[in-house]
C-alpha cells in the first residue's frame, strides 16, 4: 500500500467515524466524472463527498482539517472557469442537500440548500407570482450554492444584477468545521449554546471588521466601479457605509473562504406584461453601438450573439430550429418588460422607430409568437454549447468567456478586443449580456501543443490590460477560477492582492478551502485538460470527428444540459437516479479518463465504464439535446463491442440481441409458440435469458398474418416509395405495415414492401457491432440496387439505424446513398404527400410518446407537429424517452431504472387519460404502454392506425 493510498484510507476512516452514514466515493470510477468541470482543466480529486446535512460538511471539513487535505465545494458542475475541480475533498450538494426549505410569499423570500437547482426553486415560487431574478442561461441544472460561489447574473441581468443583490443570509461551515450564519448585520454561530463556536465566530469577525478599518480608502477606490466587477472579492459590502454584510461579501468567494450549505434569498415579483424584439446587425460591434439608446427604454434583457452560434444550432437541429430572426450577421435580443401589455408594446413600437433612425440594424420585429420566442431563448442559451463546437468543425474554449465593461464602452471594447484576437491569429465567437456590457466569447485557443497554450497565456495576459484599460473586469459572473487568478495581478493593485490575501487568510488560515483560486493562484495554464491523447482504433467510424473515437468522447465540454432539472428528453437516466455518473456529461468523462489511460488504466476491459453506461437507454437524445452533439447511444454501442470482445457477454446481449433471428423462426409457429411463452416455461427462458419476468413477453405475429396485411393493402398505382418492413412491425405487429401501405397510398405515395430485411439495430445496441455491420451490408446490398425511391420505414428506432447508424458503421457510398432516401412514416406524409390529401376524421385530443431515436434522428419531421396540422387540436406529448428503449428494459437488471423514467413523463398521462387516443409509432413506446395500462383497455395506435382509412377487422392480423 503506497503512502497516497494508506492516508486516502485513514482520511476516509475519519469521516465514517465523525459521519457514518455519509456516503463517499474513491477510485475512478467516482472520481474521475468530478475532475472536470466546464471549464479547460483537469483536477482528479483524492474523493467525492455527497453530504445530506450541514453536520455532514462539517464532519467532512474537520477530518480533513485534521489531514491537511483541502475542500472544494461543487454544485451543478457547470463552472467554465475551473471554480469547482479540486486535488482533495469535492462536496457535491446537487446530490442530496437540494431541497427547498421554506418560501415566505409575504416576506418575498425563499431558503433553499446550497444544491438546489435555480428551475426548481422557481417552478415553486411561479404559482405566488414570485421569482428569483438571476437567471444564467444554465438555469435548468445550475445550484443555488454554485450561482452563489461565482456571483452569478444571467440574461436579465439588466434589471435584476447580481446574485450577490438578492441574497438575505447565508448558513456556512467554516475551514475548521464551525456552523455559522452570515447577514446583513454581521456574523453569529449557527447553535448559540455552543460557546466555543460563538467564541471563534466572534473571533472571525472581529478580524474582518479590522481588516476593513485597515484599508478603507483602498477599499472604496478599487471595488464597485461597475455592475459586473466580480473579479476578487467583494469586499465593499463590508464598508460601513453598505452595513457591514457579511452575506454578500462572500458572494463571489468561490468556495475559498467557507462553504454555503443553505441562504435565504430575496424573490421578486413576476412580471405581468412582456415584449422581444429581434434586431440584426453586420456585426457585434454594429450592434454594441446601439445598447446605450436601448437601456434608456429600461428592457428587462439585452443580450447579444453572431451567426456562428445561429449557424451551428440550425445545422444541428434543422433549418427551422431558429425562426423570428432577421436579415443579418449579429443579432441582438431585447426583452420589455411592464404590468400592462398595451404599454409594453408601445415602448417596443418606440424602440423599433428610435433604432430604424439611428441606421445601424439590418432589420428588427416584435417576435409575437410564443414558440418562436421559446426557440429563440434556446438558442441564447445553449450559446456556450454551440460555440464549443461549430458547424465546420472547429473547436473552441473558455478562458477568457466573461470579461465585462460598462455597457457605454462596449462597442470600443469589442472593437479593440477583436484586433487583439487578429494579431494573435485567433478567431473568437461572441454572445452574452451585452447589456450589461459582459460579453462571452470562446476562442480558438490551441490547448493541446505547447506553441498554442503559450499563445494563450500571452493573449490572455494582454486581453486583461486591454479590459483594464477599458475600465472594466476580467470576469463578469463566472468567477476567476482556475482561468483568471493569476491575472487579477493586473487589474489590482498589490495592496488590494494583499487585502483579498488578508480576507482569506481570515477565514480560512491553513489555505485548505478551494485552493488555486483567487488567492495564491495556481497557473493560468496548469492542470489544463487536454493534451495529445492516443488515437483509437474503432469500429465505427466517427465521420463527423477528426481523431475518431478520442475526438468524439472529448466533444462534452461539461456544461451540463444533460442534468437538466426541469423536464426535457436528455438525459432519461440521470433523471432517474440524480447521478453524475448516469449523466451523459459523467459517462463521457469516464470515457476521456479511458482514453487518458491514467486514472482509468484498463482501457476497453474498465469495469468502471462499463458501470457508468450500464443505465444508458441508448436513447441518442443526446446526440439532439446536448449543444455539441454527444452521441452516447454510439459510444456505448462501440465501447460494448470492445469491451466484451472475445468474451462471454451478458445473456440478455444473445436473447434480447438476436431477437430478429429468433422472432423470424418464431413466426413460423407463432400460436404454439405463443402459448409456451405465456406459462412456466415462459418464465423460465426469460430468466435464462436474462429477461425480467415482471413484463408480458410480446406475442408474436405468424407470417401468414403479414403476408395477409400486405396482401390486403396492395395498390395498383406505380410505387413512388419502398415500405421497408422492419423487424418489429414484421414480427409482432404486421397490422401497422398494412396501415402504413394503405395510409401512404391514400397520400398519394403507394409503396412496394420491402420485407425480409433487418437494420441491424439490436445488434448495434447490444454492442455486437460485427454481426450488425453483416447484417446491414446485406440490407444496402438489396435496397442500394439502381432504385432512387424514397424508403419508408414504420418503425422509428429502425428508420434512425438505416439513416445514421448503417453509415456510420459501414462507411460506404452505397450505405450513404441508402441513408439518404429513409423516411419516417412522419417525414413520407410531411415531405412526399400529395397538397391535397386529408386524411379520415381524427380525434379532438391524443396522448403522444414520440420514440427518442425519431426525436434525435430526423430533425424537424415530428409526429406532434404533423397530427397538429392534420387538425388535431390537442397533441398532449410525454416529452422524454418511455423507459423500455429497445432492450433496456427487458432487461431484468434495468427493469426499476425502466419504470422509474416512465414515471416521468409517460405514466402520469396514461394515469389520466380520460378517453384520449394514444398514439405510439415505437414498439418500445407501444409495449412499454401496454404494461403500464394493465388491465386497462388502453392500447397506442401507431400513427398509421390513426390515419388509415381502411382499417383491417380485429382477428386478421392474428
Amino acid at each position: 500500500m503506497t503512502t497516497a493510498t494508506r492516508d486516502l484510507a485513514g482520511l476516509m476512516d475519519r469521516i465514517a467515524e465523525i459521519a457514518p452514514g455519509l456516503r463517499v466515493g474513491t477510485g475512478p470510477g467516482a472520481t474521475g466524472p468530478y475532475a472536470y468541470d466546464a471549464s479547460n482543466y483537469r483536477v482528479l480529486p483524492r474523493a467525492v463527498a455527497f453530504p445530506r446535512t450541514a453536520d455532514d460538511v462539517v464532519a467532512v471539513l474537520r477530518a480533513c482539517r485534521e489531514a491537511g487535505v483541502p475542500v472544494t465545494a461543487r454544485g451543478g458542475g457547470t463552472s467554465m472557469a475551473g471554480n469547482a475541480v479540486g486535488v482533495g475533498v469535492v462536496l457535491d450538494f446537487s446530490r442530496y442537500m437540494n431541497r427547498l426549505l421554506d418560501i415566505d410569499v409575504e416576506a418575498r423570500t425563499a431558503r433553499v440548500e446550497a444544491g438546489a437547482v435555480l428551475d426548481v426553486l422557481r417552478g415553486a415560487t411561479a404559482s405566488h407570482g414570485l421569482d428569483f431574478g438571476p437567471d444564467p442561461s444554465s438555469h435548468s441544472r445550475c445550484t443555488l450554492g454554485g450561482m452563489i460561489g461565482n456571483d452569478a447574473c444571467g440574461n436579465r441581468s439588466v434589471r435584476d444584477g447580481r446574485t450577490s443583490g438578492h441574497v438575505e443570509a447565508l448558513e456556512i461551515v467554516t475551514a475548521d468545521g464551525v456552523r455559522a450564519v452570515a447577514d446583513r448585520s454581521g456574523l453569529r454561530a449557527a447553535e448559540p449554546g455552543d460557546a466555543e463556536a460563538v467564541r471563534r465566530v466572534a473571533r472571525l469577525e472581529s478580524g474582518l471588521r479590522r481588516l476593513v478599518e485597515e484599508n478603507l480608502a483602498l477599499i472604496r477606490t478599487e471595488l464597485g466601479r461597475i455592475p459586473r466587477q466580480v473579479s476578487g472579492y467583494q469586499l465593499h459590502h463590508l464598508l460601513p457605509e453598505n452595513g457591514f454584510d457579511v452575506s454578500r461579501a462572500l458572494v463571489g468567494t468561490e468556495g475559498t473562504c467557507a462553504v454555503v450549505t443553505a441562504a435565504t434569498v430575496r424573490l421578486v415579483a413576476t412580471a405581468q406584461a412582456s415584449a422581444l424584439l429581434t434586431l440584426g446587425y453586420e456585426d457585434v460591434v454594429e450592434a454594441a453601438e446601439d445598447v446605450p439608446e436601448i437601456l434608456r427604454f429600461s428592457p428587462s434583457a439585452v443580450e447579444g450573439m453572431d451567426e456562428a452560434i445561429v449557424a451551428t444550432m440550425r445545422a444541428r437541429r434543422g433549418s427551422d430550429s431558429v425562426t423570428g430572426l432577421p436579415e443579418g450577421r449579429a443579432w441582438l435580443y431585447v426583452e420589455l418588460e411592464g404590468d400592462d401589455q398595451a404599454a409594453v408594446n408601445t415602448r417596443a413600437a418606440e424602440l423599433l422607430d428610435v433604432l430604424k433612425a439611428q441606421g445601424r440594424m439590418t432589420g428588427g420585429r416584435v417576435v409575437e409568437s410564443p414558440a418562436e420566442r421559446r426557440s429563440l431563448w434556446r438558442v441564447r442559451e445553449d450559446g456556450a454549447g454551440l460555440a464549443a463546437r461549430l458547424v465546420d468543425g472547429g473547436e473552441s474554449w473558455p478562458g477568457w468567456e466573461d470579461a465585462a465593461v460598462a455597457p457605454e464602452n462596449l462597442a470600443a471594447y469589442l472593437r479593440d478586443f477583436r484586433k487583439l484576437l487578429a494579431s494573435h491569429g485567433l478567431t473568437g465567437v461572441l454572445y452574452g449580456h451585452f447589456g450589461a456590457g459582459c460579453v462571452h466569447v470562446r476562442i480558438d485557443f490551441d490547448l493541446v501543443t505547447e506553441t498554442g497554450r503559450a499563445v494563450m497565456r500571452r493573449f490572455l495576459t494582454e486581453a486583461a490590460a486591454l479590459v483594464v484599460e477599458h475600465g472594466g473586469t476580467l470576469s463578469g459572473e463566472h468567477g476567476d477560477g482556475r482561468a483568471r487568478s493569476e491575472l487579477l495581478q493586473v487589474m489590482y493593485s498589490h495592496r488590494m492582492i494583499a487585502a483579498f490575501a488578508a480576507f482569506k487568510k481570515t477565514f480560512d488560515p491553513d489555505g485548505l478551502l478551494n485552493p488555486g483560486v483567487i488567492v495564491d493562484p495556481a497557473p493560468l495554464d496548469a492542470d489544463l485538460a487536454l493534451r495529445e491523447l492516443p488515437l483509437v482504433d474503432t469500429t465505427f467510424g466517427f465521420p463527423h470527428d477528426e481523431d475518431g473515437f478520442t475526438g468524439a468522447v472529448r466533444r462534452c465540454v461539461g456544461v451540463g444540459r444533460c442534468r437538466s432539472d426541469s423536464g426535457g428528453v436528455m438525459c432519461p437516466s440521470y433523471r432517474a437516479t440524480g447521478e453524475e455518473n448516469d449523466s451523459t456529461r459523467g459517462r463521457a468523462r469516464l470515457l476521456q479518463e479511458m482514453v487518458r489511460g491514467e486514472a482509468v488504466q484498463d482501457g476497453w476491459r474498465s469495469t468502471e465504464v462499463k458501470d457508468a453506461l450500464d443505465l444508458c437507454l441508448s436513447c441518442k437524445a443526446c446526440s439532439s439535446d446536448c449543444p455539441v452533439g454527444v452521441d452516447m447511444a454510439t459510444y456505448k454501442a462501440e465501447f460494448l463491442h470492445q469491451h466484451y470482445k472475445g468474451r462471454l457477454r451478458p445473456r440478455s446481449h444473445y436473447s434480447l440481441g438476436w431477437l430478429p433471428l429468433t422472432s423470424a423462426v418464431a413466426g413460423y409457429a407463432a400460436r404454439p409458440v405463443n402459448l409456451l411463452l405465456r406459462g412456466p416455461v415462459g418464465r423460465l427462458l426469460a430468466r435464462l435469458g436474462g429477461v425480467t419476468t415482471r413484463r408480458r413477453i410480446p406475442a408474436f405475429a405468424s407470417r401468414r398474418a403479414l403476408r395477409r396485411t400486405l396482401r390486403a393493402a396492395k395498390t395498383r398505382d406505380r410505387a413512388k416509395a419502398v415500405l421497408f418492413v422492419d423487424s418489429f412491425t414484421r414480427a409482432f405487429r404486421p397490422q401497422v405495415a398494412g396501415a402504413a401501405s394503405r395510409v401512404l397510398a391514400d397520400a398519394g405515395v403507394p409503396c412496394t414492401p420491402q420485407d425480409g430485411l433487418c437494420c441491424g439495430l439490436t445488434w448495434v445496441s447490444t454492442g455486437q457491432l460485427n454481426v450488425a455491420r453483416r447484417i446491414m451490408a446485406r440490407t444496402v446490398a438489396a435496397l442500394d440496387n439502381g432504385d432512387d425511391r424514397p424508403i419508408v420505414v414504420a418503425e422509428p428506432s429502425c428508420a434512425a439505424a438505416l439513416k445514421r447508424d448503417v453509415p456510420e458503421l459501414l462507411g460506404t457510398e452505397a450505405a450513404r446513398r441508402v441513408a439518404d432516401r429513409v423516411h419516417t412514416f412522419t417525414g413520407a406524409l410531411t415531405d412526399l404527400a400529395d397538397q391535397d390529401w386529408s386524411p379520415p376524421p381524427l380525434p379532438e385530443n391524443v396522448v403522444l410518446q414520440t420514440h427518442c431515436h425519431e426525436y434525435a434522428t430526423f430533425k424537424g419531421r415530428r409526429p406532434a407537429d404533423l397530427l397538429r396540422r392534420l387538425g388535431v387540436r390537442g397533441v398532449d406529448e410525454a416529452e422524454g424517452c418511455c423507459g423500455l428503449a429497445g432492450n433496456f428494459g427487458f432487461e431484468a437488471e434495468h427493469y426499476a431504472t425502466s419504470m422509474a423514467v416512465a414515471d416521468l413523463a409517460l405514466k402520469p398521462r396514461i394515469d389520466s387519460l380520460d378517453g384520449r387516443t394514444v398514439v405510439a409509432d415505437g414498439f418500445s413506446c407501444a409495449t412499454q404502454i401496454d404494461h403500464l395500462a394493465g388491465d386497462r383497455n388502453i392500447r397506442a395506435l401507431h400513427l398509421a392506425e390513426l390515419l388509415d382509412p381502411a382499417p383491417e377487422q380485429p382477428g386478421e392480423t392474428s
